[in-house]
This record gives structure tokens, C-alpha cells and sequence, in this order.
């Protein structure tokens, strides 16, 4: 099967996102940083300022001695120096690993022996393990970003690593995960189905760098077609977004499901603050079907879902092409392939509806090269022609999918299998209920029930019994929760994804 757009032979991700607007229209505004959502300090780079920077961290990079290929760790606050190195690094031909600056010295150990790191970036020199890697303080960055500029950048091949990042797999063990530059013209079907983006845009997006979501959508996919990205550095208060939106114009507004529900409880919601806005992106985890409609209610606007994974960003969308339909993600984007394949093994696509393993065709150029060094983590993921990333899903007759979590987070109850997903949609729309996930859990060493943790609403009551009842008029008896347990707040990550494994800790009111 041919790729949905055509990869030239040679692709640089930094070129594409910046050298080439840069000669377009090298006066436009391409990067807005807003250090303090409550103050004027502001930085706005164009194009041009942008391309120059880049070209200049580049040679820095090489002046150091990096050579091309080498790994360089970004462990750096939510900023413009951040930016400056993910795309300077392609520009040299080397390949950026970002990673969350909250992780411990121990943590940032693990990932520097598993990456080989030549270097790592970081804003706390006293955080990074000592060793072999060169560590880039804010000192030695300043040094890199008045070096005389590279003339052009790195000759890379469409297929040669890019940037690499770190996800966890079933077992915890963090896995790198390597994107071709190649990736750049992969995300075109996203940018076109689910961003609707154009050079007129301004994206503001809720999260942090670490993380291939913002990378994503809020610098290449901006970058991509000369529209403008906004960059909020300062603290993550839920009420500051509105005034984030309207004070920097944004078009569009990208964020996990979480950041929408913090918004409509803690912000002061003001319709013209949003007046910009065309609508809103959510992905990163699901989106329950009653935070859609809240937000329609309150904002007037769509909010348009989409499921994805780092190996491959999105690939299935809601948009302004795809009417929205409650509890789908939406349809695969256009140009994509994708096909739900038996769990049991095989390559023939399942009949229409039935659940199985979802599926993307390995020709997809926005599908990652590799796992880092982990042959046998890319043999399990490869049937035939399919990449099989561990999701369980079915798709309809209309094309819509619909995910049913991941195959490792089935419960077994009396010998079905059970998906939490079902089990939390049904669960959801709960008078006095705030939140909800649903998972197995062990109360002795020989039997485990289906545990629904709970949030409750503000000012509300509500009781286990209320909330099985709830179940009870809506799933078989074998799906009901047999314990709830409520807390204040379901574990999440820094990026506001839901972390199921945790839930045995989460802490009660």
C-alpha cells in the first residue's frame, strides 16, 4: 500500500518546520512564550529569529564535539530554550530525547544508560547523575546560542531517526520510541482532519513538552504550515487558560480531558474569552461523553477527540468533517489504514463490530521507525503488514471506532473478560459523580472483584450503593463494580493522563 502523501528520499523535521517558512515569511510571528499568565513578559520570535536561533544552537552542538546520531536528553522547563534545542538538535543531525523535568536523578540515570546520551540539556545541574554525558546547563545553552549559524541544515534521510520518546510499556520499563523525520509529513492527516490548522492559526496548548502531544501538535504541526504556536511557561492554574485564549488570540486549544473539566469547575467561564477560538482539540485519554456536552453547553463550540499513541501521534479523529458521536473517538483520518485483527493472532480484518486488536498498516510514514533497542518489543508489535500497539477496539458500520482500553487493562470476572472502559461509561453520567475509572482489584491472594474509584461532585452525597444501583440499570451483573472506593483525585500523570495502575494508591477523602 502507498503512503497517503508522498516522502521525498531526503526530509529534515527542522528544515520543514523552519527553514522553510523562514524564507516564506521570515517577519511572521511564528513562537508566542507568555512567562506569567498575570504580567506583560512576553517573548515573540518569528520565523526568521526562530531559524537563526536554531541554526545557531546547531553549531554550538557541534562545536562541542556531538556528532550526527547522537542522543541528546532535554530535561528543561516549558520554555523557548527548550524549543531552540529539540529542533536544533535535528538541524545538527542529532536526535532529541525530551523528558519530564520532574523526574528524579534515579530516574534520569535509567534513561541516560538506555539512551547512550551524548548529552543532556537541563536547567538544574545538580538534578543529572554524574557520567560520561555532556551536561548543557541555561550557561552552556547561552554559550550555543551565539555560535556562528550552520548555513543549512542536516542532509537527513526521511527514514533516519528524528527525536525518540520515552513511553512505558506493560511492564513499567521505560521504551524508546524512534520517529523518522519522515514523521513530519506522517502528521498531515491529522493537521488536515482533526487541527483543521492553517497559517492563520495560533495554537495554545495546555501541556508540556515531554510529551509527543505537545511536541506534536503544539510546535511541528503549527510550524508545519507557517501558523503561530503559543508557549505558557508559568504555573498550570486551571482558571488562567480563558485569559491565556484571549490575550494571546488563540484559534485553536489543544489539552488532555482533564485540563476541560478543571476549566468548566475552577475558571470564571466568560464566552467572549473564547471568541477567538474555532474550536477545541482534546486527546491523551478518553473523553467522557458528558464533558463533551458540558463544554458544547458552556462554550458554544465543538471539542473534537482524538485517540492516538506515541508510536503513531493520532490517527483516529472527530473534526469538523466527522459529526461527533458519544463515546467514539471518531473515524480513522483520512488516508489512514487501520483494521481491528483477532487477539488470538492472524492478519484478516474482523467482521464489523466485533472487538478485537487495533491495528495501523506499517506503511504509515507517521508510524515510528522503532523501538530503541528493543528487537523483541518490535517483534511482538508486528503482525504481517499491522502494527499492533495493544489497544482494543471495534469499529462500526458508519466507520466510527470505538476503544475498549488496553488489552492489558482487561479485568476477568468469573471468566469474562471485562473492559474498564465500559464498565467507567456506564458509570459516568452518575448523578453526584465527578470522575470515575474503573480497574481489577485483589482484596485477598486468591480473589479479585471489579473496583470502581470514585469522585465525588461537589456538595454531593452520593454513596457506593447509589453508584452500583447506577450500574445496575445499565450493565450485566458480571461488569458491575463489587467495591467502591472514593478519593479526592484519580492518579494522573504531570500531562493529566490517567493513570490506571495507581488507582490501588489513590488516597481517600
Amino acid at each position: 500500500m502507498p503512503p497517503f502523501v508522498a516522502i521525498p528520499p531526503r526530509l529534515n523535521v527542522a528544515n520543514f518546520c523552519l527553514g522553510r517558512p523562514a524564507l516564506a515569511w521570515p517577519e511572521k510571528i511564528a513562537l508566542v512564550v507568555v512567562h506569567d499568565a498575570m504580567s506583560a513578559k512576553v517573548e515573540r520570535w518569528s520565523y526568521g529569529d526562530l531559524d537563526l536561533g536554531v541554526r545557531r544552537v546547531a553549531a554550538g552542538l557541534r562545536a562541542k564535539g556531538l556528532q550526527t546520531g547522537d542522543r541528546i536528553i532535554l530535561s528543561l522547563p516549558n520554555d523557548s530554550d527548550y524549543a531552540l534545542m529539540f529542533f536544533a538538535a535535528m538541524a545538527a543531525g542529532m536526535v532529541p530525547v525530551p523528558v519530564s523535568q520532574q523526574l528524579t536523578e534515579a530516574e534520569l540515570s535509567v534513561l541516560l544508560a538506555d539512551s547512550a546520551a551524548a548529552a543532556i540539556a537541563t536547567a538544574d545541574r545538580g538534578s543529572v547523575p554524574t557520567g560520561s554525558a555532556l551536561i548543557l546547563d541555561r550557561v552552556e545553552i547561552a554559550r550555543l546560542k551565539q555560535a556562528t549559524p550552520i548555513s543549512g541544515y542536516a542532509d537527513t534521510a526521511a527514514s533516519d531517526p528524528a527525536y525518540m520518546i520515552y513511553t512505558s510499556g506493560t511492564s513499567g520499563r521505560p521504551k524508546g520510541v524512534v520517529h523518522g523525520h519522515r514523521v513530519v509529513l506522517g502528521r498531515e492527516p491529522m493537521r488536515r482532519d482533526w487541527e483543521a490548522i492553517g497559517p492563520d492559526d495560533v495554537m495554545l496548548h495546555a501541556g508540556a513538552f515531554n510529551w509527543s502531544y505537545t511536541l506534536g501538535v503544539g510546535l511541528i504541526d503549527p510550524w508545519s504550515v507557517g501558523a503561530t504556536a503559543v508557549l505558557y511557561a508559568g504555573p498550570r492554574d486551571p482558571s488562567i487558560w480563558p485569559g491565556l485564549i484571549r490575550s494571546t488570540g488563540a484559534t485553536l486549544f489543544a489539552a488532555v480531558p482533564a485540563v476541560y473539566r478543571q476549566i468548566l469547575k475552577y475558571a470564571v467561564l466568560d464566552r467572549a474569552d473564547f471568541k477567538t477560538l474555532r474550536h477545541a482539540l482534546a486527546a491523551g485519554d478518553a473523553m467522557p461523553p458528558a464533558l463533551h456536552d458540558r463544554w458544547l453547553e458552556a462554550m458554544g463550540m465543538d471539542l473534537h477527540e482524538a485517540l492516538g499513541m506515541s508510536e503513531c501521534s493520532t490517527f483516529v479523529s472527530g473534526g469538523p468533517g466527522v459529526p461527533y458521536r458519544a463515546g467514539s473517538a471518531g473515524k480513522a483520518q483520512h488516508g489512514r489504514r487501520i483494521s481491528i485483527l483477532a487477539i488470538e493472532g492472524g492478519t484478516d480484518p474482523l467482521p464489523t463490530g466485533e472487538t478485537g486488536l487495533l491495528a495501523i498498516h506499517r506503511a504509515d510514514p507517521g508510524l515510528m521507525l522503532g523501538y530503541w533497542r528493543r528487537p523483541d518489543e518490535d517483534a511482538v508489535t508486528q503482525r504481517g503488514d499491522w502494527f499492533i500497539g495493544g489497544d482494543l477496539a471495534s469499529i462500526d458500520a458508519d466507520g466510527y471506532l470505538w476503544h475498549h482500553g488496553r488489552a492489558d487493562d482487561m479485568m476477568n470476572a468469573g471468566g469474562y473478560r471485562v473492559s474498564p472502559v465500559e464498565v467507567e461509561a456506564a458509570l459516568a453520567d452518575c448523578p453526584g459523580l465527578a470522575e470515575v475509572a474503573v480497574t481489577e482489584l485483589r482484596v485477598r491472594p486468591d480473589v479479585s472483584v471489579i473496583a470502581a474509584f470514585a469522585v465525588r461532585a461537589a456538595g454531593s452525597n452520593l454513596d457506593a450503593e447509589a453508584l452500583i444501583e447506577h450500574a445496575g440499570r445499565r450493565l450485566a451483573a458480571y461488569k458491575r463494580p463489587k467495591q467502591v472506593v472514593f478519593v479526592d483525585a484519580l492518579p494522573r500523570s504531570a500531562n493529566g493522563k490517567l493513570l490506571r495502575r495507581d488507582l490501588g494508591r489513590a488516597s481517600p477523602p
